[in-house]
């Protein structure tokens, strides 16, 4: 076989402008990525090559000659971040970050997509090293590459220009397609969000077919229409015109930048170059050789890597080297200039707390009424001022989930230093640009709305738990209570479809001291999402002189009042439990019961996951064992609660909508009164 790529002359497939300077190791090097792509996909037996071989040239010129990272330290601050939105393609990724030496060796490849491999079927953020966020669900990183941006902006508000990476998000037809994207590039353009490259894989392929089935947008006139820049590369193969758009994008200090980039799936190969059949699934033993024999390749052996294409890939870890090292001789001037901000640059990005971050907490009095979304307002923002990496805001509700930092100024073009982010009605894209903020470091994000709408955040909300992201989401408007707005905005089955999702704590307060714990904990917890779910309507604060004190919250369950078998501290004959403002009714039953002589016990339980996590011992002396007559209260769904009322406890929750009326009238109607909580109790007595 030939040791040289045909030339465009006696192959019309292998279309290639090459720029000056551009020399056959070059071809070489991009060939290798192709040829490796189309191996392990064969090789698993299921995946997505033609991305991955179409963009070869373009992912070699962002990671050879654009981007600024160093491969040999991943986690470098002011590395450029890279986001593969086309998740699919993650071999897009995959293949660079073992050709530039971020740590994959060419085993790992051949493991594509099996157990415990570090290269699953789509990237995942802690998994696999050089991967910047996990996608895979399209249009889920074009949020979290807004989000980057953001946050770099931001901190280079605060910090200066030591602050000054760029954010490159590689996006698919699908992304494009999904919703999501159209709400973040939407506000990535209003905002002026100078420093993101978005770049568009135009190679007009879906699953189903070409996209004339399903997509006509003119998506240049689309983002213009959003207020970026637009450029176009004709042919993804002319590695100068690439090379050409990403400096110039680089140079674009007053919006956001697209390249649109016209590709060939699955280029190289003589019958799948194209064809949907090459976009997610293997092209066959066959093809695979042809496709070799096309790209004149120099060996049929499978995963062969010329040992100088891979020499000349490996010059990224002496470019990246160097460009940290320039880097950290600015730092090291920095840091001499202003020892102050480096100091505190340097604790953001670690992830440290401030000493006596907590000191201004408020305390509220027994029985004040208070709304436990306005007492969160009331903590936000006593933890603000000595929290100056918190950030975030409200898909345009900032008045009633009280997400608003008093004094923090609004995020805007030209005014990246404030904290309030508008994100408007966008909670999709919202979850998404959190996420980003969150791995971007040096900023903890906080993000709200409604209960009910979370629904729309779920994707986001998912992504953040699988990657263990420290965002903190405040859903207030949590029930029936928020009232007369009726059944579409009163959430009945979102608290349990939250508290279904892996790795996310789902915490609802009783009353306001217990907000206040539960922002304590919200802070601490790093190893995931919070989401904190707050009242519409007043609720009394309780009177810890009687009950027990709140910071058992961070146990997730504790008992508020107990008055067993011979007194207080025995054996209760009955177990009350309920979160949120339902504690309140089972803490009228339980006095009821009490001055009928039967042994009760109130659990306060804001946090089921909480809960779970906790010792078996602690579990069972909160929860006795022997106590089968358990039963649990909330006006929610009733699926989370039946594994821990055990099959002769009870369940009063909600298994139908709402209605439109006063949410008095409401809980009423639906059987959410003291007196029914003291009829089931007795009921489950026997009584």
């Amino acid at each position: 076989m030939s040791e040289t790529a045909p030339t465009s002359e006696n192959n019309p497939l292998l279309r290639r402008r090459v720029p000056d300077g551009w020399t056959d190791l070059d071809t070489r090097a991009v060939d290798t990525v192709r040829v490796l792509a189309a191996e392990a996909v064969e090789n698993c037996g299921s995946g997505h090559p033609g991305t991955a071989m179409s963009l070869a040239p373009l992912a070699y010129t962002l990671f050879q000659r654009t981007m600024r990272h160093d491969p040999a330290d991943p986690h470098w601050a002011g590395r450029d971040r890279f986001v593969l939105s086309a998740g699919h393609s993650s071999l897009t990724l995959y293949i660079q970050l073992y050709l530039a030496g971020f740590g994959l060796e060419l085993d790992d490849l051949k493991q594509l997509r099996k157990w415990g491999s570090l290269t699953p079927g789509h990237p995942e953020y802690g998994h696999t090293k050089g991967v910047e966020t996990t996608t895979g669900p399209l249009g889920q990183g074009l949020g979290n590459a807004v989000g980057m941006a953001i946050a770099e902006r931001h901190l280079a508000a605060e910090f200066g220009d030591i602050v000054d990476h760029h954010t490159y998000v590689l996006a698919s037809d699908g992304d494009l397609m999904e919703g999501a994207s159209h709400e973040a590039c939407s506000l990535a353009g209003h905002l002026k969000l100078d420093g993101l490259i978005g770049i568009y894989d135009d190679n007009r392929i879906t699953i189903d077919g070409t996209t004339d089935l399903t997509f006509s947008d003119d998506t240049a006139k689309r983002f213009e229409a959003y207020g970026w820049d637009v450029a176009r590369v004709a042919d993804g193969n002319d590695l100068g015109a690439l090379d050409a758009a990403l400096t110039a994008a680089r140079r674009v200090t007053d919006r956001p930048s697209l390249i649109i980039v016209r590709t060939h799936i699955a280029f190289g190969s003589p019958h799948k170059q194209d064809t949907p059949e090459a976009h997610g699934a293997p092209l066959g033993e066959d093809e695979v050789k042809l496709t070799k024999q096309n790209l004149g390749w120099p060996s049929l052996e499978p995963f062969h890597v010329p040992a100088e294409a891979l020499a000349h890939w490996r010059r990224a870890l002496e470019r990246g080297a160097r460009l940290e090292a320039e880097w950290q001789q600015r730092y090291d001037r920095y840091r001499a200039a202003y020892p102050d901000l480096a100091a505190e640059l340097e604790r953001r990005l670690a992830g440290r707390l401030p000493e006596g971050w907590d000191a201004e907490l408020p305390t509220f009095p027994a029985k004040d009424l208070q709304a436990t979304r306005a007492a969160s307002g009331k903590v936000l923002n006593a933890i603000a001022p000595r929290l100056p990496e918190l950030i975030g805001g409200s898909a345009d509700l900032a008045g009633s989930t009280n997400v608003v930092f008093k004094n923090g100024g609004d995020v805007a073009a030209g005014n990246w230093g404030g904290r309030n982010i508008h994100f408007g009605v966008r909670e999709h894209a919202m979850g998404a640009i959190l996420s980003g903020l969150a791995l971007h470091g040096g900023v903890r994000p906080v993000g709200s709305t409604f209960l009910i709408f979370s629904e729309y955040m779920r994707p986001p909300i998912r992504l953040a738990a699988l990657s263990r992201l420290p965002t903190i989401y405040v859903f207030s408007h949590d029930s029936i209570g928020l009232g007369e707005d009726g059944p579409t905005h009163q959430p009945v089955e979102q608290l349990a479809s939250l508290r279904a999702i892996p790795g996310l704590t789902v915490i609802r307060p009783a009353d306001a001291a217990e907000v206040v714990e539960a922002w304590r904990v919200a802070i601490l917890h790093r190893d995931g999402p919070v989401a904190l779910v707050l009242t519409r309507q007043k609720v009394a604060v309780i009177d810890r002189a009687r009950y027990a004190p709140p910071n058992g919250l961070r146990l997730g369950a504790y008992v508020l009042a107990d008055e067993g078998k011979g007194g207080k501290g025995g054996k209760p004959a009955i177990i009350l439990m309920a979160s949120g403002s339902e504690v309140e009714l089972i803490l009228g039953a339980y006095e009821r019961l009490v001055a009928e002589r039967i042994a009760a016990r109130a659990l306060s339980v804001p946090s089921l996951e909480l809960f779970a996590r906790q010792p078996q011992e602690y579990r069972d002396a909160v929860l006795p064992p022997a106590v089968r007559a358990r039963l649990a209260v909330e006006a929610a769904a009733p699926q989370p609660w039946y594994r821990w009322v055990g099959d002769r406890g009870a369940v009063l929750g909600i298994e139908r909508f709402g209605a439109s009326a006063p949410y008095q009238r409401i809980y009423q109607e639906l059987g959410l009164t003291v007196e029914n909580v003291v009829r089931k109790a007795k009921e489950l007595l026997g009584g």
